[in-house]
């Protein structure tokens, strides 16, 4: 099967899977993840098929979304065989798929290949800038959290059980989560990209507490 009709397929498989997702991790984000790594990898040399393959499937096994990763692997790991792909890409795609999630920072000691990071930094980039304002807030209401509450402090140096926790509020998860991940990405594209992203976190968050105020 042609490169192009596989990226087909499994963009149509993810779609069905993910479509009415309601804590912002929906088709459409996917879909985002997907442009900006074929942003990325013309960028920096990676290789684009790995690239969206991954992009695309990344978050079938998210802990997050998925009761048992391990079964989630399989059935991706059953698809791409299924289409075609080549034992040592899928190989690799797995490999991505399960090292590029933050899960409160646990993760970024990994090594990752040039495709891993990329992928990883396309990831990220949704969750910074004016989309990651909104995703947050859709992520926050999805599981009750509170969008503000002064007398909740800022986590730090969380287990990943911790993180995982729905304690916290919208914006403490700016601190925990959105305002670190500037100094995270991988790649020289991501890293410029992600200057104004994250310039426009620090302003949102400046007129917010103005508002909250009454100062504004």
């Amino acid at each position: 099967m042609k490169v192009e009709n596989i990226l087909l397929e499994v963009a149509t498989y993810v779609e069905q899977k993910l479509s009415g997702e309601g804590s912002g991790h929906d088709w459409w984000h996917i879909v985002r993840v997907r442009n900006m790594t074929k942003k990325l990898a013309l960028a920096e040399g990676g290789d684009s098929f790995i690239c969206q393959l991954a992009a695309l499937v990344h978050d079938l096994v998210d802990d997050k979304l998925v009761a048992d990763e391990g079964l989630a692997l399989a059935e991706v790991r059953d698809l791409l065989t299924r289409l075609g792909v080549r034992s040592d890409q899928t190989d690799q795609v797995l490999a991505i798929i399960q090292a590029i999630s933050y899960k409160g920072g646990s993760q970024n000691h990994l090594d990752l290949t040039l495709e891993g990071q990329i992928v990883q930094d396309a990831d990220r980039l949704d969750a910074m800038g004016a989309i990651g304002v909104a995703r947050t807030m859709a992520y926050s209401g999805y599981h009750g959290r509170v969008i503000h509450d002064p007398e909740v402090a800022v986590r730090q140096n969380m287990t990943l059980e911790e993180y995982r926790s729905q304690q916290g509020t919208a914006i403490t998860h700016f601190y925990e989560k959105l305002l670190c991940l500037k100094d995270l990405m991988n790649t020289k594209t991501a890293k410029d990209l992600a200057q104004g992203r994250h310039a426009f976190l620090e302003a949102f968050l400046a007129q917010f507490y103005a508002e909250w105020e009454g100062q504004a």
